[in-house]
């Protein structure tokens, strides 16, 4: 009889870079794979067609930030759902579509002020997710089925509200909330064509440009002076101005990602140093330094991007919150790690104390506010309140989160790699775009990437257990006579 006694696990602290977690950052330099690749095709491809296309392009980086802002704050929920057991929330995208509906009402219609419209919403999007949780977690229905019944229920009355049409424009207060940039700069930039005659107009319809008034200020001279040059004594001064209104963006933005630099170093270390007080095992500290100069190159390298374009977006502020909430939410409170151990096994959670039922109706009731916090990002970014808004939206959040490491069993993932997760998909969908692949066939990449993300998944955790993802159709082999049984 043979003993299969495991015998308790030895820590070893491993030094230098061997100390380096593969698996845990797996996606992480996947990633970095990604974008290089796709850097290297469009590259390529511009080449060819003689034409300046560029993944690494400021205006670009700036441009996928906003776009898959919304993924971002739908995967973060959509984790703590899949965190209880690998359960989903499918309506999410129809959510969106309802509350972005009557965002528009309130907002566009019955011009509301934003002081009552958003929270407003906020309460609504709590409301809805409150009473699937309510079905769930104490009906007792699949997530599925309930998820499945809401995301019919709210795209049906989204489109009512809509009647069909779309609703816009929003109001510019209103879309300054998430779409401005730090720090602010006038919208009416003088440009290398802008000439006496157009200045001399602005000031005979007293429509003088904040910029235009800048730049007379900035030579000490009044807009009328400006207006009496010569086209060929204007057009230095507009780019002397231009260069100096990009210094200071460039300036601005690169401060900013310093200040988060060494907050990330500070936290990090803090972090570290905590771990041992406690008598925490730690890893080396090599690769944690190793790994720490790159995510601050990476910040350093991004806010210099930012500053060649617009500067630093204030959505990311949100995001911000967002991920740092969450983060501390689900891996210092109490109530976080309840998830892990409902997703990890919920009669033991249960029987060691745990309201089960509780957490899980907490899970979707979170759930539907950070689907009302998405759904007023996507109305200010797009400036309407679309019947189409929120399409698929649910899939991107569920693919972002299994691709970042979340289990589909429950109990696995952490917001870091929904994170990276999402930016992963928001990646794919912007590299595939510039290179000009068709729709159908980036909804079959991203399906087979999906795919594969949860494969890896199931591996993992049959190998766990003393099995591989193919441990049900191969052969086994007996140890003791070296056959197949």
């Amino acid at each position: 009889m043979s003993n299969n006694t495991a015998s308790a696990p030895t820590l070893q602290k491993k030094s230098g870079l061997a100390g380096f977690n593969l698996k845990k950052n797996t996606m992480l330099l996947a990633l970095i794979a990604l974008m290089i690749a796709f850097e290297i095709l469009i590259v390529a491809q511009s080449s060819a067609s003689f034409m300046n296309h560029d993944f690494f392009a400021p205006a670009n980086i700036s441009n996928l930030i906003g776009q898959n802002s919304y993924v971002l704050i739908l995967a973060v929920g959509m984790l703590l759902c899949i965190l209880t057991g690998g359960n989903i929330d499918l309506s999410v995208g129809s959510g969106v579509c309802m509350i972005s509906a009557l965002a528009g009402v309130f907002i566009v219609n019955l011009k509301l002020p934003l002081a009552i419209a958003v929270p407003i919403c906020l309460l609504i999007g709590i409301g809805i997710g409150a009473l699937q949780g309510y079905f769930i977690a104490y009906a007792h229905i699949p997530a599925f089925i309930v998820t499945l019944a809401g995301m019919l229920t709210f795209r049906g009355i989204g489109n009512i509200i809509l009647d069909g049409k779309t609703i816009s424009p929003f109001p510019a207060n209103y879309s300054k909330i998430f779409n401005a940039f730090l720090p602010s700069t006038s919208t009416k930039i003088p440009t290398l064509t802008t000439t006496p005659k157009k200045i001399a107009s602005m000031v005979d319809s007293g429509d003088i440009s904040t910029s235009i008034q800048h730049l007379a200020d900035k030579n000490n001279m009044t807009v009328e002076q400006l207006s009496n040059l010569k086209v060929a004594d204007l057009r230095p001064l507009i780019s002397a101005y231009n260069d100096s209104i990009a210094t200071t963006l460039l300036m601005v933005t690169l401060a900013i990602g310093a200040v988060v630099s060494i907050l990330f170093i500070i936290m990090t270390f803090l972090s570290r140093a905590k771990k041992q007080r406690k008598g925490y095992p730690v890893g080396a500290l090599v690769p944690q330094v190793v790994k720490t100069v790159l995510v601050v190159a990476v910040i350093m390298f991004l806010s210099y991007l930012l500053g060649n374009n617009k500067g630093f977006p204030v959505i990311l502020i949100t995001l911000g919150i967002v991920i740092i909430g969450y983060w501390y939410f689900t891996s210092k409170s109490v109530p976080g790690r309840y998830l892990y151990a409902l997703g990890g096994n919920a009669k033991s959670a249960k029987f060691s104390g745990i309201n089960t039922d509780k957490m899980m109706f907490f899970a979707y009731t979170n759930m539907g506010f950070l689907v009302a916090v998405a759904s007023l990002v996507c109305v200010a970014r797009f400036n309407s309140a679309a019947p189409s808004a929120g399409t698929s939206y649910e899939l991107d959040a569920i693919g972002a989160c299994f691709i970042g490491g979340a289990s589909a069993y429950g109990g696995v993932g952490t917001v870091g790699g929904t994170v990276i997760g999402a930016i992963f998909m928001g990646v794919l969908n912007n590299g595939m775009s510039i290179l000009g692949i068709d729709a159908n066939w980036q909804k079959a990449i991203k399906g087979i990437v999906l795919l594969i993300a949860v494969l890896a998944d199931v591996s993992s955790q049959k190998k766990g257990s003393g099995g591989g993802l193919f441990s049900k159709i191969l052969p086994k082999k007996d140890g003791n006579k070296g056959t197949l049984s």
